[in-house]
């Protein structure tokens, strides 16, 4: 007789519902991505403003449907919360997190660094199990769980394992942030942080959003910064970093995605980078 398998432990059942999720998060961030794309360098393209001014398009919204409806099919006890409609409440204890167009300030002007994030959280933790970071325009993605590395897609290449440079200085490092809208209207001078880094870094480009964070992990780029930032933003950041080998932090340091701000940088530059930020 065969000898009775050993039963799953809560880690392995852990890990292999996190895996299926990360799975199904890749499938459904192509599949929004495809959709916005339909939308993309469109003349028709209408673009309305929500209360706060940002704007919003039809294909934010119905790649929020997509995504809601998908996940509905296939996780209907998992929770899920997204941009652009409200929180639907789940009783598993995971909770999906979705920004079905960040960046559409460069979507609404035919820029392809927009991207779709899908993201899971642990609820218990209210930190991300994994991350999904879809460039569809550009044709690339990266995808990550906790303990499961970090994994890059560029167009029809060979997917590769993702890392963070190695960069040691400053003076040698490609620096990314958003908007300085955010560092402006952020108090005790934050505005001196993009200031100081901009002198100090070898280059500075503020096209940056979700996509200058896959910059950082496949390591083009070395130190990317928010100043201003909502959880669907950061959401499926955090795993894709760290699993590539970076660090993502608040601005004081603290390892979360619930400080409506951010820094990602290899490990090499965290402190030299943290030392600006502290306190700001």
């Amino acid at each position: 007789m065969s000898p009775t398998p050993e039963p799953a432990s809560q880690d392995q059942k852990s890990d292999q519902a996190a895996e299926a999720r990360l799975a199904f998060a890749c499938e459904i961030a192509q599949e929004a991505g495809a959709h916005t794309l339909k939308y993309f360098r469109n003349d028709s393209l209408g673009v309305d403003h929500k209360g706060d001014g940002s704007p919003v398009t039809v294909a934010d919204r119905e790649a929020e449907q997509l995504l809601r409806e998908r996940i509905g099919e296939r996780f209907p006890e998992d929770a899920i919360l997204g941009e652009e409609f409200p929180l639907k409440e789940g009783t598993s204890g995971y909770r999906w997190v979705l920004d079905p167009i960040d960046g559409t300030k460069s979507f609404i002007y035919g820029i392809t660094m927009y991207t779709n994030l899908v993201a899971v959280l642990d609820e218990s933790t209210d930190e991300p199990i994994l991350g999904v970071i879809n460039a569809p325009a550009a044709r690339e993605m990266i995808y990550a769980r906790v303990g499961g590395g970090a994994w890059y897609q560029d167009g029809d290449k060979e997917l590769v394992q993702a890392r963070v440079s190695q960069t040691q200085n400053l003076e040698q490092a490609l620096f990314l942030s958003g908007d300085l809208y955010g560092f402006r209207e952020r108090p005790n001078d934050a505005m001196d942080v993009y200031m100081a880094l901009e002198k100090t870094a070898r280059v500075t480009r503020t096209w940056g959003d979700a996509y200058g964070y896959l910059m950082v992990a496949t390591g083009r780029a070395e130190v990317m910064i928010d100043a201003s930032m909502s959880l669907w933003d950061a959401a499926a950041l955090r795993p894709v970093i760290e699993e590539a080998g970076g660090s993502f932090t608040s601005w004081e340091g603290n390892p979360t995605v619930q400080a409506e701000e951010a820094v990602a940088t290899n490990v090499h530059l965290a402190e030299a980078v943290l030392s600006l930020t502290r306190g700001r």
